[in-house]
This record gives C-alpha cells, sequence and structure tokens, in this order.
C-alpha cells in the first residue's frame, strides 16, 4: 500500500495542534512524515511541532492556500493527506485511505466523513449525519466536496493541475474539483476525522451558509 505524507496547515495553534499530533501517533498505518505548516504563527506553534518531530515548514505569506501548497510542494511520498491543526483523524483514518488509493488504479483523490468533537453525544452523531447528505448532495450535483480537514490525494496528480489555486477559501474544495477531472475521487466512509467545534462559535446558520457556498465555486472567505 502506498506511503502517505500528512500535511497540517497552521497559524497560531499551540492549543490544538498537540491533540491532533497525538492522534496521529495512534494511527494503525503510520505515516511516512508529518509536515506541520507554520503560516506566520506568532505562538509556539512551530516548537511544539518540531518537539513532537515533524517536519516544520515556514509559510510567511499568510493565508490557507498559499499554506498547503507549500506542504504539498516539501512533501515526497506519493499520496498526500491532509488534515487541519484543531482535528482529531480517528486511528484507522491512513490505513483505510491508503487501502482505498490501493483498490483502484485510477483514483486520483480521497476523502471522508467527518464529525464534531468537544460537544455533546447527540450533535456530534448529528453532525456526522449532516455532513454526510452533504456529501451526498453534493456528489450527486457532480461537484465532489473535499474538505482539507480530512481529503488526500496522489501528488503526482495534483502537480498535474497546478497544485491548490491561490484563493483566499475554498482551495480544498477547488483542488478536489480539478483532480476530479483527471481520475476517480473516491469517498472512504471508514476515513473518519473529528473536528473542533469551533467552526459553530459564528452560530449554525453561517455555518451552513459556507457549506452552501461549496456548491457555487465560491472562492471568498
Amino acid at each position: 500500500m502506498p506511503d502517505f505524507t500528512v500535511v497540517i496547515p497552521a497559524r497560531n495553534e499551540a492549543a490544538y495542534l498537540p491533540l491532533t499530533l497525538r492522534a496521529l501517533e495512534r494511527q494503525t498505518q503510520p505515516p511516512a512524515e508529518v509536515i506541520v505548516v507554520d503560516n506566520a504563527s506568532r505562538d509556539d506553534t512551530a516548537q511544539l511541532a518540531r518537539a513532537w518531530g515533524a517536519q516544520v515548514i515556514s509559510c510567511a505569506v499568510r493565508g490557507i492556500a498559499h499554506a498547503r501548497q507549500a506542504g504539498l510542494d516539501a512533501a515526497r511520498t506519493p499520496w498526500v493527506a491532509s488534515t487541519d491543526a484543531d482535528s482529531l483523524p480517528t486511528p484507522e483514518w491512513l490505513a483505510r485511505l491508503s487501502e482505498a488509493a490501493d483498490a483502484a488504479p485510477g483514483r486520483v483523490a480521497l476523502y471522508g466523513p467527518m464529525r464534531f468533537c468537544g460537544v455533546s453525544q447527540p450533535v456530534s452523531a448529528l453532525s456526522e449525519l449532516g455532513y454526510g447528505a452533504f456529501l451526498r448532495v453534493c456528489e450527486l450535483t457532480g461537484r465532489p466536496n473535499l474538505a482539507g480537514a480530512n481529503m488526500a490525494f496522489s501528488r503526482a496528480a495534483a502537480g498535474l493541475v497546478g497544485g491548490y489555486p491561490h484563493v483566499e477559501a475554498y482551495e480544498d474544495v477547488l483542488l478536489g474539483r480539478a483532480l476530479a477531472g483527471l481520475g476517480e475521487v473516491a469517498y472512504v466512509p471508514g476515513a473518519l476525522v473529528e473536528t473542533s467545534a469551533r467552526r459553530l462559535e459564528g452560530g449554525w446558520l453561517p455555518f451552513l451558509w459556507r457549506h452552501a457556498l461549496n456548491l457555487s465555486g465560491h472562492r471568498r472567505g
């Protein structure tokens, strides 16, 4: 099965990043390498990542698309997996992605389910069901929704489409759609990632609206 580099973009994530790195320690299939891209942090993000053993790449140009691209440029394995600094891949995450990548030679990208952590069990379960329904709508409309917290792709294929577009937001979704033009993009049900509920700090309506914009090809934050 193919090796994976895990790329984590991070800006001022000292409070969350250690939990993400611990989640990677628990992977049943360890990553070949973990790259943390320090996007001009003012806290101890870079120091914590180095102490853990990650390769730390400095990206002085602020913006999530630039940070993700810096990580992609530094990766050397055939496949690159992406997660966020406030997210917790479950122990089987990389193993399930690796199995899916190996199952069909024409596959160029993979993505999986997500749910909120740090909330009540009913809210967590509802978030997983709701996100799964959203992904299904995206699939049916021909607009696969690959989220940076839980996606993986062939490094060679990403190079062919020019990597992440330099946009303010939705760079992950746009890369996924570009990759879909090259080959199969597959949903992997067992590759679950739990992600911080801080995305709900502005309320449910703004959160849902941002996801609705994914269907339109929106490029602004």
